[in-house]
């Protein structure tokens, strides 16, 4: 998973280097192992690393990113090692001169650079996905003339050839902005603008600090083309039906953000409602509700008021301490959980505490989550979880586990409840997950994580290689 975000001004003075630095911060969430940006004012201007954006930027590396038509991203790492060169943007000089920046994941990536050393001797450098995507792109478009048709003509190439979600912001050297989406829709991407400029993201939310307008969303198979004067030239170029990733409502997101247009916090609110309903089912009623920070509070409010309960702050982040979801190893995951929450003894000693999650991966970070709450003194301790239980591998961009991982692939419910150390456990059913994030609206999802059903095709060599990168790089890590 990752965030990205490209700025194009009508005003050949600007520089959107500074701008672009600042709507990363707001996508920061997606992303917290390296960030660049490249810039362009008659030539390219390129500064990425590992590391936070304000780890990465600078006064003195964001005043040499000129130009006003610019791209960035914030990474971590699915494909790949997570090393320096794996870092985006990417940029290749044949033809026109093209700097690319993606989020999503290419499952068939280790066969696609194999075949495009062997057929036109392109060497990729690194293991990110996006130099593929890049390299395809640029083999369907190479000996034309620079046209609108030969832009997608190289898009055509890439979807095609290039399997799973992608969602990717080109810069044309002279020529603009080039943004699509796979034909399934599986990552976000919207377009936003002001009097002077359009911009793509990954997330509204960097709209809001920017003072962009949405536009839309980029439509899934669509290839979008905006000019140096702002023309907008579009074409869905392939329709199937949408599979929009599910877990971007539930937990990866911002709650300010929205997405084909339906709010993020709201679809965790309905999500909360729903959840309770379950919970009045199994007869439970605790004395205080507690949301695990921060994901989970717009769940556990509603949640409580239909359980007529009091919600309180029982844990307390540290706000310093990244995302554990998105943390590369179990131990960092654990020596993290202790380092960003801690109990507020007062509103634990002595009662029956609901905490709300939005989801169990492997199960430690809830262990070590219910064991603190209980030495905090809780008489008993519920988990209710406002997602359906992740069982199956993401290839499409969430590196959340490999299957041999996931708690919920190998015991019951009940069991869990017993792994985890919680006197009751509560998961949310799949069609009323589904039914809380589409509300009313006409829209499919992809639930491969939940339900194993993957919309592209996946194969099992593809599967184990995927895997075996992952647990290597954990090792690594």
């Amino acid at each position: 998973m990752c965030g990205i975000l490209g700025i194009i001004d009508k005003s050949p003075k600007k520089n959107v280097g500074y701008d672009i630095f600042q709507g990363l911060l707001m996508l920061q969430h997606r992303g917290q192992d390296a960030a660049g940006i490249i810039t362009y004012d008659h030539m390219f201007h390129l500064k990425k690393g590992l590391g936070l954006v304000l780890n990465v930027f600078n006064v003195k590396n964001l005043a040499r990113l000129k130009g006003n038509m610019g791209i960035g991203q914030v990474r971590y790492p699915t494909i790949g090692r997570g090393s320096p060169e794996d870092a985006q943007p990417f940029y290749i000089n044949h033809p026109f001169g093209i700097a690319m920046v993606h989020n999503g994941n290419v499952t068939n990536f280790y066969s696609l650079k194999e075949e495009l050393y062997k057929k036109n001797q392109r060497h990729i450098n690194s293991t990110s996905d996006v130099e593929v995507i890049l390299n395809v792109f640029a083999e369907g478009m190479e000996d034309k003339e620079f046209s609108f048709d030969t832009l997608k003509r190289g898009v055509l190439e890439v979807m095609k050839r290039v399997q799973g979600a992608y969602s990717v912001i080109a810069l044309i050297a002279e020529k603009g902005l080039v943004a699509w989406r796979d034909p399934l829709g599986i990552r976000p991407l919207v377009m936003g603008k002001t009097n002077n400029s359009i911009a793509f993201s990954s997330e509204t939310v960097a709209f809001d600090f920017l003072g962009f307008e949405i536009i839309r969303d980029v439509r899934p198979g669509e290839i979008v083309w905006v000019k140096k004067n702002l023309e907008i030239v579009s074409e869905v170029l392939i329709s199937k039906t949408p599979k929009h990733c599910i877990f971007e409502w539930v937990y990866f997101a911002r709650p300010d953000s929205i997405i084909e247009g339906i709010g993020i916090l709201e679809a965790r609110k309905r999500l909360g409602r729903f959840l309770a309903e379950k919970c009045k089912k199994k007869g439970i009623k605790p004395d205080v509700i507690i949301a695990i920070p921060d994901t989970a509070r717009p769940a556990a409010i509603p949640l409580a008021k239909e359980l007529g309960v009091e919600l309180s702050e029982g844990l307390i982040r540290n706000r310093y301490i990244a995302r554990t979801f998105i943390m590369p190893s179990d131990s960092l995951r654990r020596t993290s959980v202790k380092q960003k929450l801690n109990p507020v003894v007062t509103e634990l000693k002595g009662k029956k505490v609901m905490l709300v999650d939005d989801s169990i991966v492997r199960g430690n970070t809830s262990r070590e989550i219910i064991k603190m709450v209980r030495n905090a003194g809780a008489k008993e301790v519920y988990y209710a979880v406002y997602s359906s239980p992740l069982r199956y591998p993401c290839v499409y961009g969430i590196d959340m586990a490999t299957r041999d991982e996931f708690i919920a692939g190998h015991y019951t419910e009940e069991e869990i409840k017993e792994k985890i150390g919680a006197d009751e456990l509560v998961y949310q059913d799949l069609e009323m997950m589904v039914k809380a994030v589409k509300k009313d609206r006409n829209i499919d999802f992809c639930t491969a994580c939940f339900s194993g059903k993957y919309p592209t095709r996946v194969s099992e060599k593809d599967l184990l290689i995927i895997e075996k990168e992952r647990k290597e790089s954990k090792k690594e890590s």
